[in-house]
């Protein structure tokens, strides 16, 4: 997979305020153009309805929980946003890797964005049902359960609605296709929305 670059959508030129997307491929636009990928949705929405926030991504495709976990002080310092949603997993998940330290290193990302006085919101996944209904009911609820044990906004799902149907994805049958952009983009706002509103209200 290639790494798509982090960039940054001004929401407001005069934004004080950064929203930092933290993921992986599904959140870096793989195999779309940028304008059309869930983030560039986001931040576009933001800049329609006003709200005084900058979205960055720093999404990496490839990115496991350990390489995010390894970066993410350097990033933290860069952006210094205000929120993060956190978006990794999926290809722990899609390597079969150890959930227990794919929990860990969420953890301890979330650990460093508190410290950093961030506020997180954790972005869930699901794995297909070829893996085994134990490990795939075993890593999704890791993220439930870290949602709950840290208190965080919890996004179900990243491909609610679509996840199961082949249709929706590009070609490699991993990737989201165009149409499913904004499908992700309102399952991330039904969470999110409500930070942003509160946000503007202070």
């Amino acid at each position: 997979m290639s790494i798509a670059a982090p960039f940054a959508a001004a929401a407001s030129t005069t934004s004080a305020r950064t929203l930092l997307v933290y993921g992986d491929s599904l959140s870096a636009g793989y195999g779309l153009p940028q304008d059309k990928a869930w983030v560039s949705l986001l931040a576009a929405r933001l800049q329609q309805q006003r709200i005084d926030y900058t979205v960055a991504n720093a999404s990496i495709s490839g990115e496991t929980t350990l390489g995010g976990l390894k970066r993410i002080n350097a990033t933290l310092a860069q952006h210094k946003p205000a929120i993060v949603l956190l978006a990794l997993g999926a290809n722990d998940g899609l390597r079969g890797q150890s959930v227990e330290a794919m929990r860990n290193n969420l953890e301890a990302i979330i650990d460093a964005c508190r410290k950093a006085k961030s506020q997180v919101v954790l972005i869930g996944m699901r794995m297909p049902p070829n893996y085994g209904s134990a490990y795939a009911d075993k890593f999704h609820a890791a993220f439930v359960d870290i949602a709950k044990r840290h208190k965080l906004p919890l996004v179900p799902f990243l491909l609610e609605g679509f996840g199961d149907q082949p249709e929706w994805f590009q070609a490699d049958g991993v990737h989201p296709a165009i149409r499913a952009q904004p499908v992700m983009l309102m399952s991330v706002l039904k969470t999110l929305q409500p930070l942003l509103t509160a946000s503007v209200k202070n």
